[in-house]
């Protein structure tokens, strides 16, 4: 599955955290970011991730035009909703397009875990049923 990883600045670290706790099951899936976000967790874990722009250079638009053309199957946006900065991806914009294209996404650890084990158990396998190639 097609992983796309974006985090606002004050949570940068705690995608990097979740990625290291999650390694082994990232590693089986094609990752991206956006370039700041991706570096970080790219260079904590070794992950192979292709890097996007940074957000304020418009890398959440690019991963925006992935998902509207159905290249990503899961967003993982760790958001800051109190002390998001202007540059950073705008994330009404993502999240609708994420409900268009019927993507799951999560905006939190708490989401973002159900989401992997999810992942990990096969249970996200439906995109296939519906998108068959």
């Amino acid at each position: 599955m097609n992983i796309a990883l974006i985090a606002h600045d004050s949570k940068k670290e705690l995608m990097v955290q979740f990625c290291i706790a999650y390694c082994g099951i990232l590693s089986k899936h094609t990752l991206c970011a956006t370039g700041t976000t991706g570096k970080m967790v790219g260079e904590a874990t070794g992950l192979r991730i292709q890097r996007y722009l940074s957000g304020s250079q418009g890398g959440g638009e690019q991963i925006a035009a992935r998902i509207s053309c159905n290249e990503i199957d899961i967003l993982l946006f760790f958001r800051d909703p109190i002390s998001a900065k202007p540059s950073e991806p705008k994330d009404g914009d993502l999240l609708r397009l994420c409900d268009v294209h019927n993507i799951p996404i999560a905006t939190n650890i708490a989401t973002a875990e159900a989401l992997i084990h999810a992942l990990e158990r096969g249970d996200l396998d439906w995109r296939e049923i519906v998108n068959p190639t």
